[in-house]
């Protein structure tokens, strides 16, 4: 039986009187790769930032290793190193070449010493094709190479889950292949990995679970194939009609 990294308990999260997630529940082993999905506006990417303590529960518990991280008194910072976060539109540091954003948060969170903190931003970015571009500013690469950079930044903190919040979602399409890619080769080495997506092929072929939200609850998840083949909530059947092609 895997080991329980992350557990998830009767998560609520409201902004003033907006209730924008209820009562959520489910559980993160290691080596999952969970693929989140659901209409614009279901909820996936505050739970993500929920998860992550980019915002704070409403209620709720977040264990992680049987621990509540959503409790007082937690280093959220040294938590985020553990399990780290891939945003839409990167938040790369633009006054930093791509080695130097790779190496930042291992020196400060981490502790690690300049040769140590650039041997693992280079083994990263070398394994997502992007030693070339080291002494580049984020301004002179695409928006494909940008999201794999922020993957090695991610990578190099040696997380033990990785957070990806609609990674493709910003990208032109000819660029989406090749951030795909890098994910699909993290999830094939046992990466453990929680994933808020639009791309449903990769939901319903590279995940090991998939969790269909919708108006901030989950509504219903399961295996995949299960669930794209046989959706059994009305919900996710309608909102899985218009990727019946992929």
């Amino acid at each position: 039986m895997s080991e329980n990294i992350l557990e998830i308990r009767h998560l609520g999260k409201s902004f003033g009187t907006h209730e924008v997630l209820r009562d959520i529940d489910f559980t993160v082993a290691k080596g999952d790769v969970i693929s989140i999905i659901g209409a614009s506006g279901s909820g996936k990417s505050t739970l993500l930032r929920c998860i992550n303590l980019l915002e704070t529960p409403s209620s709720g518990e977040i264990l992680y290793h049987g621990k509540n991280v959503a409790g007082r008194g937690v280093n959220a910072p040294e938590y985020r190193s553990h399990v780290g976060m891939v945003f839409q539109s990167f938040n790369l540091f633009n006054n930093m070449t791509v080695l130097q954003n790779c190496m930042v948060g291992q020196m400060k969170v981490l502790k690690r010493d300049r040769e140590q903190a650039r041997r693992q931003a280079m083994t990263y970015l070398e394994k997502v094709g992007m030693t070339p571009y080291i002494n580049a500013k984020p301004r002179q690469i695409s928006g494909g190479q940008k999201q794999r950079v922020a993957i090695a930044r991610a990578l190099a903190m040696d997380p033990e889950v990785l957070l990806f919040d609609e990674p493709t979602s910003a990208l032109d399409p000819e660029m989406v292949g090749e951030v795909l890619s890098v994910m699909q080769a993290l999830a094939g080495e046992g990466m453990t990995m929680l994933v808020v997506t639009h791309e449903m092929a990769f939901a319903r072929d590279v995940s090991t679970q998939a969790v269909f939200m919708h108006q901030g609850i989950i509504c219903e998840q399961g295996a995949p194939q299960s669930l794209f083949a046989d959706p059994q909530q009305p919900e996710t059947r309608e909102f899985l009609a218009r990727f019946r092609g992929v």
